[in-house]
């Protein structure tokens, strides 16, 4: 079949296919224009990504905070609100003690206790303060403070650093395990007093000492368990907290499994550290005295005269 050549009017469309020109001028401004601006944004976007992580501290979820003062014409209840911004010092008393017992929110070695709620009631009552599961579960937390400690009890100058203190002792007591009710109570308070001592709160009364038995609680257990800390690294007390969260208390099984050896034995070795830490003062002041005594030169009669004195005289 003879094909039939197209007509003449259609002749003019082949330069239509000449398409380089047009594409290399389209082309040309790629390279220069386009890939430079995105540069510059991905790698700011990279920097700001690889420096955000290294500012970013575990965010714990804080629980509803609640405030119940029964008497706002007690002189205590004046003191508090006067001391402390009362939705701020109960935020920060729960961070204190998240960041200090648990690693994050989602740790797999440590595990957040399922508090929902912690309401601090201020009453007149005696003692200082104690802490509670509400009426409606153990979830919900009370802790009860008393007014008459903070009016009386407490100094002008300490008011807001020993409300911040008990605040911080007591909200562990919100966070903590206590191995289904078997843990020592000198444990539980030294555990708590032991956060009070990281966050910077302990009074300035508190000391280390080793007499007595290593569970008698609050901060003379607390430095023991500070000793603990510094001795078998940092996360020693979280661990602990975390083994009285799926066991029953057993002491001498309880420690070896979690330090390897018994609590008797560590009690001894704090009580060296302790020993060591003080001596070399007393031992200063005596090589004082004797330097004292050694260089004050003595008359005939044996009494004491200074030097300069004789020279002055002669």
């Amino acid at each position: 079949m003879k094909t039939e050549p197209p007509p003449s009017g259609t002749s003019p469309l082949p330069p239509l296919v000449f398409m380089p020109a047009q594409s290399s001028r389209t082309s040309d401004p790629v390279p220069t224009s386009v890939p430079r601006p995105t540069q510059k944004l991905s790698t700011a976007e990279s920097e700001a990504s690889s420096s955000a992580p290294s500012s970013k501290a575990p965010i714990f979820p804080l629980p509803k905070l609640r405030l119940e003062i029964r008497d706002l014409n007690h002189a205590g209840a004046e003191a508090f609100l006067q001391a402390v911004i009362a939705s701020n010092a109960l935020s920060m008393s729960v961070k204190s003690v998240l960041e200090l017992l648990y690693h994050s929110p989602d740790s797999p070695t440590t595990t957040v206790p399922p508090t929902r709620s912690v309401t601090l009631i201020l009453r007149a009552m005696d003692g200082v303060a104690y802490t509670t599961g509400s009426d409606l579960d153990s979830d919900h937390k009370e802790i009860h403070f008393s007014l008459d400690y903070i009016h009386k009890a407490i100094s002008q100058e300490r008011k807001t650093q020993e409300i911040m203190g008990v605040l911080t002792h007591e909200m562990v007591h919100c966070y903590q395990y206590n191995a289904f009710g078997t843990c020592p109570g000198g444990l539980i308070e030294g555990i708590a007093d032991w956060v009070r001592l990281n966050a910077d709160l302990s009074p300035p009364h508190w000391k280390k000492e080793a007499t007595g038995k290593w569970d008698a609680g609050y901060q003379h257990t607390g430095y023991f368990l500070e000793y603990l800390e510094q001795r078998f690294g940092k996360g020693t007390v979280r661990r602990m907290n975390e083994k009285l969260r799926i066991q029953k208390y057993e002491e001498k099984r309880f420690w070896t499994e979690l330090l390897g050896r018994p609590v008797e034995q560590l009690w001894g070795d704090y009580s060296d550290a302790v020993e060591k830490e003080t001596k070399p003062e007393d031992d200063e002041e005596c090589v004082i005295v004797e330097k004292l005594d050694a260089s004050t030169p003595k008359s005939v009669e044996g009494s004491a005269t200074p030097a300069t004195k004789l020279e002055d005289e002669q």
